[in-house]
């Protein structure tokens, strides 16, 4: 069975006040084609399918365009929420868009959300488990001891009804411990988020999204397809691509890439303003790319940023890279260094009341405490 796994579309986002809409309206299309070359079995989007919880209606019809033509094409499409998502407004109408083979997750309830799909191996499930936080996952069992984001998951997978005979495919939107993040994605403080790879071990495959670098986990079982553009200059130098995954017999499964080409790349350019103004050192480049501007002159460049937009109208970003700033820097990872987590606060104070420092079970309890006292503000 071919699946196409796509996530973090973040329809609607806008970087430095550039709207990316016309940017995904072209990637989309491109991975149409793609997937009208392809023929897979079904299309899995795994969260994060907006940029905001509410948006704005250009955002709206980019996804009705793009699932429309996946259902002129008869592609089953699965699709959960992500942490950017409002799961109620992304699931409004989904009944409906059902008959279309498009197949949204319902707000979390706790009931197993599962469908059957068929090929000359046998039967595959397709799971589906939106990004779930630990107040939601209480309110469904409150019996249950639920006090971190580990808790919460592993509590919604203990409840889903997996038949390990078969071959078990589970779409999920969240932060796996030892996954490279990249500067686009939101941050839990401490790693509260996190979520340990074994959680999803009973699965033949699990696509996930959250994190925008692709990565794969445990040989290939588990994979964050990535975003299919950049969102921040940390990311300058991957290659965003369409994440195929073909399940063959229980137990082989393999996976391949496509690249993508995007309508303007985002990239980080380096040098001084006559350097980076000259002709010569553009002429043979798209300017038309997204920019990150970073000039070495010792001196600020009067009305820098307007003077390099007449050569690079999509010039995001202005920095400089001198003595000046540098000196600042160091000034500034000084002042961070001195930070410390809440967790570390804790620590330190109980050692200065008892006199000796925490246990490892005392540490994950006032941590499990910290997550839940977070999630409560949320």
């Amino acid at each position: 069975m071919k699946l196409i796994h796509l996530s973090d579309l973040h329809i609607g986002k806008r970087m430095n006040e550039f709207s990316m809409l016309e940017d995904q309206r072209y990637i989309l299309d491109q991975i149409t084609s793609i997937i009208e070359k392809e023929a897979p079995d079904a299309v899995l989007i795994c969260g994060d399918i907006y940029d905001k919880p509410v948006p704005p209606s250009d955002a709206v019809r980019v996804l009705d365009g793009f699932l429309t033509s996946l259902a002129q094409k008869k592609v089953p499409v699965f699709l959960i929420s992500g942490n950017h998502d409002s799961a109620e407004r992304l699931a409004f109408g989904s009944q409906l868009m059902m008959e279309s083979q498009v197949i949204f997750s319902p707000v979390y309830d706790g009931e197993p959300v599962k469908y059957c799909m068929k090929d000359e191996y046998g039967e595959v499930w397709i799971h589906l488990l939106p990004f779930l936080k630990p107040a939601v996952v209480r309110h469904v069992f409150p019996e249950e001891e639920i006090t971190s984001y580990q808790d919460a998951v592993s509590c919604a997978v203990k409840h889903m009804q997996i038949d390990p005979t078969k071959r078990n495919v589970l779409l999920a939107h969240q932060f796996v411990t030892g996954a490279a993040r990249c500067d686009s994605e939101e941050v839990s403080v401490g790693g509260v988020d996190q979520i340990a790879a074994e959680t999803f071990q009973e699965f033949d495959y699990t696509a996930l999204g959250h994190i925008h670098s692709p990565q794969n986990f445990k040989n290939g079982k588990m994979r964050y397809c990535g975003t299919p553009l950049k969102y921040s200059f940390s990311e300058c130098g991957q290659k965003k691509s369409v994440t195929v995954v073909e399940l063959k017999e229980k137990g082989t499964t393999e996976i391949r890439e496509i690249g993508l080409l995007p309508l303007r790349d985002l990239r980080s350019i380096r040098g001084s303003y006559l350097e980076v103004s000259s002709r010569e050192f553009y002429e043979d480049t798209n300017t038309e790319d997204y920019v990150r501007m970073i000039l070495t002159d010792e001196e600020d460049v009067v009305d820098g940023m307007q003077k390099l937009r007449t050569i690079y109208p999509n010039l995001m970003q202005l920095e400089y890279d001198n003595q000046r700033t540098r000196e600042a820097k160091e000034i500034t990872e000084a002042q961070v260094a001195e930070e410390k987590s809440e967790l570390e606060y804790f620590e330190e104070f109980f050692e200065l009341q008892n006199n000796h420092p925490m246990l490892q079970e005392q540490r994950e309890f006032v941590s499990g405490l910290i997550g839940k006292l977070k999630e409560n503000e949320l």
